[in-house]
């Protein structure tokens, strides 16, 4: 692998690559995403470079593994570039007939083609799918594109040119400038101005001279995996941002930080920091500017917690992940007590972006105070689960009904949960509010690092509530009297609604708990923790009274407050429930309506599974 000394090498290697690929006659796509592996994405692959193998067609064909292409519930995914055709749903045993038809000739496997549930007409290009026509995908654009174990994919589409503009067209301070000109704020929870964090640590003192940036992947949110996805689809893109970061605030040295539960994530991030040291774009004198960075990979244990800046920092020096009071703020007292600018990977990812836009074009995308392009990892009670890549100021409509497809089965829409564990639940009067840091914490949430669980109406608010407290209360490090024992009192407190023990005074009790963890915790694990309690006792406060005041529980959710009964009228006494029944609680005669005993149901809800009429309810 030739070594690039300087940006004349790096443009001169890049004519060649795109006249290499160039060459190929067709290219051809297929995501290696976490999730399309789950769906044997990989067995697909496999067959389809057998088969390209063996029609001595690799001259031919440049065929990619690529990284996450978003569309998640369709998987695998594969992608042909000649002709635009995008298949879903693919099978290996599919995989000749597309080569067959779709590679060698012009025609479409129809039945592979994305349905639309709304007429059942077939899709053929992806940007057509309501799923895709409404984002804007910038950063997730190249996932699509390239191989990310293959630099050369990269630096074909203009990989490290930006790198190379900023090191040899601008200075440290006209980077910032830039930065700051377009908006950036942190993607990894409150929103910060990028611009003026890196001013902060280029400004700051260090005893030696030594200045730290680092990437914040502890991405520990339930449902989301939007960090992952960047880092397993298109490495390269951190690390050259990382790398124009240190050069902005004079940085020698940076680390990922990185949970161990990513394991793909963490191959390809190794694979490309080799690469990119490899063609001399990362360690010593890069590209010949006198710039020597390097960057080191932490693999964390998978604490919460050290998502919170001083806890990743404590972790990475290899002590217990607990945050410290601040100030001392990191980015003048940060790893190793040096100054040290964290920022998250979709953060760093934009970079690179607003170098090769310009910081006026990017500017134009979002609101007033909230610019640029924001992954969701849209997941819950919603048709189309996945990666969306959105504009800032995009309605929450616009994402479920328009991109997400609505609720399954005709269900009503009940709430959104944005802001990860922390976040808080909109409710369905406020599906029109533009998504933007503002607007999301006037109604009780916020914009985190990009989870969206979508709620239908058979979601009980106060179970909810309880859920996110109890992962809340596990996550806690404890530190703080506060977190450590607030959280677990409104755990408790929730846990006695659900079973049916609550009282009025307890409503009371969970708003004073939350206005107390959140005035004096120590950090924003602590400080955020109350917001799903809050949201839906400001949105949904009827259900808690039907859990205190009438034993009930609206959405049937709730095992002590809810009693299974079979509808005599729509039983056909097929036995489906009787059979798979734990506890022998369902009686009845074969084609006759069957029953249950309340006395003896355990509320497992097994046989509402399993019945094929929907005879069986909760009341």
């Amino acid at each position: 692998m030739a070594r690039i000394e300087t940006p004349a090498d790096l443009e001169q290697y890049r004519l060649q690559l795109r006249e290499k690929f160039g060459k190929y006659q067709y290219a051809v796509s297929v995501c290696g995403g976490t999730g399309c592996r789950a769906y044997d994405c990989i067995n697909v692959f496999e067959t389809l470079r057998e088969i390209i193998d063996k029609k001595d067609m690799s001259h031919t064909v440049n065929l990619r593994l690529t990284g996450c292409q978003g569309f998640c519930e369709m998987g695998p995914l594969m992608f042909i570039h000649k002709n635009g055709i995008f298949y879903v749903r693919i099978s290996p045993e599919a995989v000749e007939r597309i080569v067959e038809s779709s590679i060698l000739g012009d025609e479409v496997v129809e039945e592979l083609l994305y349905k639309s549930p709304a007429d059942g007409r077939r899709i053929v290009h992806q940007q057509e799918i309501p799923f895709y026509n409404k984002q804007r995908r910038f950063l997730l654009a190249m996932n699509r594109d390239i191989d990310p174990l293959n630099i050369d994919d990269y630096i074909a589409k203009g990989g490290y040119g930006s790198l190379a503009w900023a090191l040899f067209e601008s200075s440290s301070e006209e980077i910032i400038d830039i930065i700051e000109r377009a908006g950036l704020r942190g993607r990894g929870g409150a929103g910060f101005p990028t611009g003026r964090k890196w001013r902060i640590a280029r400004q700051a003192p260090s005893p030696d001279g030594i200045k730290y940036v680092i990437c914040n992947a502890d991405e520990g949110d339930p449902g989301a995996y939007m960090d992952r996805s960047l880092l397993e689809g298109n490495p390269h893109q951190v690390i050259e941002g990382m790398t124009i970061g240190a050069y902005a605030i004079g940085a020698s040295e940076g680390y990922v930080y990185v949970r161990h539960e990513y394991p793909l994530a963490v191959h390809h991030l190794l694979e490309a920091l080799d690469q990119a040291r490899e063609k001399g774009l990362l360690g010593k004198n890069i590209l010949g500017s006198g710039l020597d960075f390097d960057i080191k990979v932490s693999v964390g244990g998978g604490a919460f917690v050290c998502g919170e800046e001083t806890g990743l920092i404590a972790s990475i020096e290899g002590k217990r992940g607990m945050p410290r009071p601040r100030p001392p703020y990191p980015a003048n007292y940060g790893l190793w007590g040096r100054p040290t600018n964290i920022n998250n990977v979709e953060t760093w990812q934009n970079v690179p972006l607003i170098l090769q836009m310009g910081a006026d074009e990017y500017a134009k995308i979002g609101t007033e105070k909230s610019k640029g392009t924001k992954i969701f990892s849209l997941v819950g009670k919603i048709n189309n689960t996945g990666l969306v890549e959105v504009p800032m100021g995009i309605t929450l409509r616009e994402i479920v009904y328009e991109i997400g497809g609505g609720i399954p089965r005709g269900k009503a829409f009940k709430a959104v949960q944005t802001g990860g564990p922390s976040g808080g639940c909109i409710p369905a009067h406020l599906l029109d509010i533009p998504v933007d840091f503002e607007r999301l914490q006037e109604v009780g949430s916020m914009m985190g690092s990009g989870g969206m669980i979508v709620m239908d109406e058979n979601t009980c608010m106060v179970d909810i509530a309880r859920y996110f407290m109890e992962f809340l209360t596990h996550e806690s490090c404890g530190k703080c009297v506060p977190c450590r024992l607030g959280t677990k009192r409104m755990l408790e407190i929730l846990t006695k609604i659900c079973d049916g023990q609550g009282t009025n005074e307890n409503l009371e009790a969970l708003e004073s708990l939350a206005a107390d963890i959140k005035a004096s915790s120590l950090c924003a694990l602590g400080g955020t923790s109350p917001n799903p309690v809050l949201t839906t006792l400001r949105y949904f406060r009827d259900e808690y009274e039907e859990h205190i005041v009438n034993k009930r529980c609206p959405a049937g959710i709730c095992q002590a407050l809810i009693t299974l009964r079979i509808d005599p009228d729509t039983c056909t006494g097929c036995g489906a429930c009787l059979k798979i029944c734990p506890v022998e609680a369902i009686s009845g005669e074969k084609k006759q309506p069957h029953s249950i005993d309340p006395e003896v149901c355990i509320r497992c809800k097994l046989c509402i599974s399993r019945c094929p009429k929907e005879a069986i309810y909760t009341e």
